[in-house]
């Protein structure tokens, strides 16, 4: 022990209980070197915003991992002040004082050292004001002390005849704490209600405990008038961490305001003994987990000499700095993705890694206390179903299935818009039973599955669409009939355009597909993209399949299919017709008139042999456009039921589709 000062090692006697239990405590030098050395470094790493931050203190001693370095930390930190020259203040050490080792000696119950390092920081830091107070508590001291002496006397008087055990301890304030009130109220000393305080505290029986209390209540409020507002209740209703106690502020004798806290025994060790001791309600932060059920122990363990306690500490977080060294708080075990999302949720999204000191370190690299943590991102990176696997924490796991899903969402509407878009250039009509029993067919029980395969080019869209206009031809009971394939057809002679199937003429040399009307009993297709029908020049198309689709020689997509595969083109020409009608769906614009709907409704039912299949108007700005599906024999009645609806008043203009 010849490297602890002798002021600093009565210190360290004073708070373990005795010089023998202080030499049993602190004589393994060689441990509290290396704890003081660990922790000396640590300050020196931090800016002097961060101490005063509960993450820091709970870094701080899960640093020194043994109670005995804090206790010698905070004994060094008061002798050093105590023995402070004033013309040359430390601010480092002042800070330290203020933020770091007063909060701790509170947590340990070192409730005198606390209050003696904040007075000390404070006289320093604050010279005015702190000899201010001290020079208005000194100037009234044996004023006040009268004062108390006489109210405590007051209430004796009452309350020994009621039978009830009781002792009542008076305290004034700190010069530290009478600031904070100066401060956060805007008054001066005088203006501060509670300057000193009593607490009346009952040896009560479990039972009477409430009882108890309300009684002295009454005695002491119908001695005096007692601030409504200035009541806190936690009787009835005790604080989350276990506090019961009645506080009250009544005004004296001399119009002084006198602070009377009521309250049991049992409730009195709970306070300042118990795991809802005092530090917890006198605003110093902290969050549940083994750093704070420890300094409970320590409490304790202070109080009974207990040293297993004192130098065991079970660590189950880690605590590391961001590049500005801001600090976090992380389970034990968590990893640079844990970090990048407690950062922020973009920059965990986007993290492709960290560099810790000088090293490069993956997602998966676990931190430890103390690292300095620069978080490395791209905007190419995002969360993958694998880094579920890596992160540890609640919150980034809750991240990334959110960013999963997102991205999954996003996926599947582009998919369906390609497969909308591939369909309107096929000019297929979309119905949705019919593409629900595609997608069954093609393997898929759920829609978002089909789309998810197709987002990830596991289906192709075109073979999708195929398979529709099958389902589409099976539910109109067109694939029930027995077909041939094209090959088994004879071309026929030019000069025999209009024969039937399988006759043979002499005439040109040139070969020319003759179409029958009777499409059912062929391997034909007319084509959907643009709809011929009888009359319309023609020609055949040999598809992958061997089957021929027919399209009009003015069809869109005519052109493309000449330059892809031109040795697939077969002339064609329809045979002679046999009444056979043909879907046509005609694109109509007009002004939005009264009526106009029933006069185009009205041309068409007068028209023999035309049938009217849908008709879909919208109207917009005094103008209407739609499409009307018709069924008709050929282009002749085409032709002039074009003509007839383009001589409806207000019919702009009439194209087929």
């Amino acid at each position: 022990m010849e490297s602890i000062d002798k002021a600093t090692y009565e210190l360290l006697a004073s708070m373990v209980g005795g010089e023998e239990e202080r030499d049993a405590m602190f004589g393994n030098a060689e441990v509290l070197n290396t704890g003081v050395e660990a922790l000396t470094r640590l300050l020196q790493q931090v800016p002097l915003s961060s101490i005063g931050t509960e993450n820091f203190r709970s870094l701080f001693v899960t640093t020194a991992a043994d109670m005995r370095v804090i206790l010698f930390m905070i004994s060094r930190c008061v002798i050093r002040i105590r023995n402070y020259d004033c013309h040359q203040p430390d601010e480092q050490l002042l800070q330290e004082a203020a933020l770091l080792y007063a909060p701790l000696a509170h947590k340990l119950g070192l409730y005198q050292l606390k209050s003696e390092l904040e007075d000390l920081s404070l006289k320093f830091q604050e010279h005015d004001a702190y000899y201010h107070i001290a020079h208005m508590l000194n100037q009234k001291k044996r004023e006040r002390d009268a004062y108390i002496a006489r109210f405590v006397q007051a209430i004796d008087e009452r309350l020994q005849p009621t039978g009830l055990h009781y002792h009542i301890k008076q305290r004034t304030k700190s010069i530290h704490s009478i600031y904070q009130k100066m401060k956060k109220q805007q008054v001066d000393v005088d203006g501060v209600y509670d300057l000193f305080a009593l607490r009346i505290i009952l040896d009560s029986p479990r039972d009477r405990e409430h009882a108890d209390c309300w009684q002295v209540f009454s005695i002491i409020t119908d001695m005096y008038q007692f601030n409504p507002k200035r009541m806190r209740d936690w009787l009835s209703k005790p604080k989350s961490n276990g506090y019961e106690s009645l506080h009250i502020t009544v005004l004296g004798p001399d119009k002084h305001w006198v602070e009377v806290q009521i309250r049991t025994e049992r409730m009195d060790d709970i306070a300042e003994h118990g795991l809802a001791a005092h530090w917890r309600y006198k605003g110093i932060k902290s969050t549940e987990g083994g750093i704070e059920t420890w300094f409970a122990h320590i409490r304790t363990a202070l109080e009974t000499g207990d040293r297993d306690t004192v130098t065991g500490l079970v660590e189950d977080e880690v605590f590391v700095f961001t590049p500005r060294d801001d600090l976090f708080r992380l389970p034990i075990g968590a990893t640079v993705l844990d970090f990048a999302y407690a950062v922020h949720t973009q920059v965990g999204n986007h993290c492709t890694g960290a560099k810790i000191g000088q090293k490069n370190v993956t997602l998966k690299h676990k931190l430890q206390s103390g690292d300095h943590v620069e978080i490395q991102t791209s905007n190419n990176q995002s969360p993958k179903r694998d880094w579920l696997g890596i992160a540890t924490t609640s919150r980034a796991r809750s991240k990334i299935r959110q960013s999963l899903k997102e991205a999954e969402a996003g996926r599947t509407t582009l998919a369906k818009e390609l497969v909308e878009r591939k369909m309107k250039n096929r000019k297929l009509e979309y119905a949705e039973a019919t593409f629900m029993h595609t997608i069954k067919r093609l393997g898929f029980k759920i829609v978002t599955d089909f789309y998810r395969a197709i987002a990830e080019e596991r289906l192709d869209v075109n073979n999708v669409l195929e398979a529709y206009q099958a389902q589409q031809r099976h539910e109109r009971g067109e694939d029930e009939v027995e077909t041939r394939s094209a090959g088994e057809f004879v071309m026929q002679k030019e000069s025999n355009a209009l024969s039937a199937p399988g006759s043979s003429q002499s005439g040109s040399q040139s070969d020319v597909l003759v179409i029958d009307q009777d499409l059912k009993g062929i391997d034909f297709q007319l084509a959907r993209c643009c709809h011929p029908i009888f009359g319309d020049e023609v020609f055949g198309f040999v598809s992958a399949t061997g089957g021929i689709k027919i399209h009009r020689t003015d069809c869109p997509n005519a052109e493309a299919m000449r330059q892809r595969a031109p040795y697939r083109f077969v002339r064609a020409r329809w045979a002679s017709k046999h009444g056979t009608q043909y879907s046509i769906t005609l694109h109509i614009v007009g002004q939005d008139d009264m009526g106009i709907v029933n006069n185009i409704t009205s041309v068409i039912s007068k028209e023999e042999k035309i049938l009217m299949r849908s008709i879909n108007i919208d109207s917009f700005d005094g103008l209407f456009s739609g499409h009307l599906t018709v069924m008709l024999e050929d282009t002749d009645r085409l032709t002039g039921l074009i003509r007839k609806l383009k001589n409806i008043r207000g019919v702009k203009n009439v194209t087929r589709v």
